[in-house]
């Protein structure tokens, strides 16, 4: 069963002689229970321990074995079968796998970097051979500037002209590169003042006689890059080859060190004296008997366990109900009481007895971290809960009313049969081939607003767009419910606008009732203005609205008249037309009653007293949706099965009602077909032409539900959730609650069996 609260933890104290530590820390890692505490150097004559021998290797070997994985690209999906891994195992073979991979790791740099130089000097060259000059034009000239550069020829050439210095030149020209040859020697930069000129540095492009030919030169570093591209190749496939053959040892390796690390670690947390250790944490409190049970079993006498508190915190995180907890006897001489006066066992065999002196003291503040408590079928909504933020320890867990509340939102705004079962499809094959929790938490997510959406289909009646269902699944031939996108059917249309407003009503009169209820912790009267005066109004302005009351007198007739679509006309006919006048205006009264205690409670909030409305008119983008969504697939079915219109009587009216042409298609309008007159021929479809039609239309009729399926996520699914974070979660929920993070570790690569 899901709970509204997150579990109730316990802060609980291990205190015991140092000679024992080790044992202690090995037991309650591999319990994996107590979310520790860092002590906070408060008491006198305590210090933080210091990290158990060997930490400072074992951090070192784990680095150095993050990095190899992140040299060769290892991923948790390389990971084979969990191994065991001892620490001789683990020392030579890392040696070895670090030389392999340094060694290839160390060739590819080499290449890679020879590979940039050569890139850097083909550039270089570039834009000699495009000018088509050799090199050795370019210098050794006594009374002649030669130059290389990228500009614009007119403004160089102007220039030049214009230059009292330059006697003659030659310019030549390609694209953006210029070449100017310019008697006699003079310096450039003076001579091409206004023009824009960037000079490049004429490149080396042999030594000893050889060719310097820019076309050759770069010709020659192609076959060279190509050479070296091909070695790149082989030392990445050897690279690839070795991934594959140490990625299993490398994850084990990893697990195997970050759990020594973080037991040698531990000891930073403590309290500790010459002789003795303190450590304290949080554990839910149903599991304190498993902890000292444990530690009884590895240490005995020499540890004892106290639960030093069962608390609730409010809002500031200061604790405002302690539950005294009864000291019970435990084998050991360990407790699962508040702390004993005197000295312990644990202390008195060589420890310091300062730890209990201060009459259980708590070695650091804060409050505990949070664990929410919902079932399988819940749990996956905690990830959607997530994306605000974790509840802190004193609020309600939304995540069994979201589970509750966005499937149907969702569900009813798709409302199909067919788009169901896919929804569901995806999201069992993202829980089933996905690790990541967060993937698979939103393939349960799926798999709920999947099962939704296909019971409001048959509900409906619908699979794929087609009302076909209806007909087959409901005795009377036609579905209770309709989308109301058909004109025979139109009256649904406003009857689901009315609807959502009272789902609306509904759902933010829970988020302030949760509300309500959480603020009742500081009184009555705090609660009254800051919750129940909006339950108050919401209720009391809605109330007036429905009995169309004085002054006003402007309702919608769809809400109030006699022909109202949800109260006394079809469909929803619940026989009554409104609400009385008299309990309009004395909701009117109450909606003021709620607005003085509001701007009482807050005069700022005052401002937002019309959140009553507008919140509630939020909630008709679920009848907007679903009349969207419903017209797309009857289009995608226009197209394809085509769609004809016939005169038929409902309720005494005569009213058009439309066909998809899955059966045949009629000729013509004015014809009979199937016990029908027809009246117009709204699209004769795909599938009743050619067979270059049937093809196409069978394109269409795929693709099109496949871009309505996928929109189905981004519409109908964005704006559930919409609806649940910014109408619901604003009414009553902050967030922030401190994650719980049990000293631990889940082994996924080793195994000590």
């Amino acid at each position: 069963m899901s709970s509204l609260r997150p579990k109730r933890m316990s802060r609980v104290s291990v205190t015991g002689s140092k000679r024992v530590m080790d044992d202690a820390i090995e037991a309650v890692h591999e319990l994996n229970l107590v979310h520790v505490t860092d002590y906070d150097g408060a008491w006198e004559g305590f210090s933080p321990g210091n990290p158990i021998e060997g930490a400072e290797e074992a951090a070192s070997r784990l680095v150095t074995v993050r990095a190899l994985e992140s040299t060769l690209g290892v991923e948790e999906s390389d990971a084979g079968r969990p191994r065991i891994i001892d620490d001789d195992e683990l020392e030579s073979e890392l040696e070895d796998v670090r030389t392999r991979v340094n060694d290839l790791d160390d060739e590819r740099s080499e290449i890679d970097d020879e590979l940039r130089e050569i890139d850097e000097r083909i550039e270089s060259a570039r834009p000699f051979a495009a000018l088509g000059l050799d090199i050795d034009l370019l210098s050794g000239y006594d009374s002649l500037t030669a130059a290389v550069g990228e500009g614009d020829r007119g403004e160089i050439e102007a220039a030049l002209e214009d230059s009292e210095a330059v006697e003659a030149y030659e310019l030549y020209a390609e694209d953006e590169y210029v070449a100017a040859f310019v008697y006699p020697d003079v310096d450039l930069e003076d001579a091409l003042v206004g023009a824009a000129f960037t000079e490049y540095e004429i490149p080396d492009l042999g030594e000893g006689g050889e060719a310097t030919s820019p076309e050759a030169y770069i010709e020659d570093l192609n076959h060279r890059r190509g050479q070296l591209e091909s070695n790149l190749e082989t030392v990445e496939s050897r690279l690839e080859d070795l991934k594959h053959e140490v990625s299993g040892f490398l994850l084990a390796a990893e697990e195997k060190l970050s759990i020594e690390v973080q037991k040698r670690e531990a000891p930073l947390t403590f309290a500790t004296t010459e002789n003795a250790f303190v450590s304290e944490g949080w554990i839910p409190t149903e599991r304190v008997d498993d902890l000292v049970d444990t530690l009884d079993a590895r240490a005995g006498d020499h540890v004892e366990v106290d639960e030093l508190e069962r608390a609730s915190y409010d809002e500031d995180g200061h604790a405002h109900e302690h539950e005294e907890i009864e000291e019970s006897g435990k084998s050991g001489g360990q407790s699962a009481g508040g702390r004993t006066a005197g000295e312990p066992d644990a202390v008195a065999d060589g420890g310091d007895g300062e730890a209990v002196a201060d009459g259980g003291r708590a070695m650091s503040g804060g409050s505990p971290p949070v664990v929410q408590d919902n079932s399988a079928i819940a749990k996956p909504f905690e990830m959607l809960v997530g994306v605000i933020n974790r509840p802190r320890y004193t609020e309600i867990d939304p995540t069994l009313i979201l589970f509750l509340t966005f499937p149907a939102f969702f569900g009813f705004m798709i409302g199909d049969l067919g788009y169901g079962i896919l929804y569901v499809a995806i999201g069992y094959a993202l829980m089933r081939r996905f690790e990541s929790p967060g993937i698979r938490s939103l393939g349960g997510v799926a798999v709920a607003a999947g099962i939704f959406t296909a019971i409001f289909g048959v509900l409906y009646g619908e699979i794929f767009g087609l009302h076909q269902l209806g007909e087959i699944v409901w005795p009377s031939g036609s579905p209770p419910i309709h989308k109301g996108l058909s004109p025979e059917y139109g009256t649904y249309a406003l009857g689901w606008l009315v609807v959502s407003l009272l789902v609306g009503m509904l759902h933010l009169a829970v988020g302030w009732i949760i509300d309500f209820y959480q603020n009742l912790s500081h009184g009555i009267g705090d609660a009254m203005t800051e919750s129940g005066s909006w339950l108050l109004m919401l209720f009391g302005f809605w109330a007036w609205v429905f009995a169309d009351a004085p002054p006003s007198g402007a309702a919608p007739g769809l809400l109030v008249s006699a022909d109202s679509a949800v109260f006394a006309g079809h469909p929803f006919a619940l026989g009554f037309a409104g609400l009385p006048t008299t309990v309009g205006l004395v909701g009117l009264g109450v909606f003021f009653v709620g607005l003085v205690l509001l701007v009482k409670g807050d005069p700022v909030e005052g401002v937002e007293f019309l959140n009553v409305l507008v919140n509630v008119l939020s909630y008709t983008r679920l009848a907007a949706v679903l009349l969207a969504k419903a017209g797309m697939a009857f289009v995608v079915n226009l197209l394809v099965f085509g769609v004809y219109v016939t005169e038929e009587t409902h309720g005494g009216e005569t009213v058009d009602a439309w066909h998809f042409g899955v059966g045949g298609m009629p000729a013509e309008a004015g014809t009979s077909f199937h016990g029908h007159q027809v009246v117009e021929i709204m699209s004769p479809g795909l599938v009743h032409g050619s067979i270059a039609a049937v093809v196409v239309g069978a394109l269409v009729l795929v693709v099109g539900h496949l871009l309505v399926l996928a929109l189905g996520v981004t519409s109908a699914g964005l704006q559930g959730i919409r609806l649940e974070y910014v109408e619901f979660f604003g009414k009553f929920y902050e967030g922030g609650g401190k994650p719980y993070e049990p000293f631990g570790y889940e082994r996924r690569y080793t195994t000590e069996d």
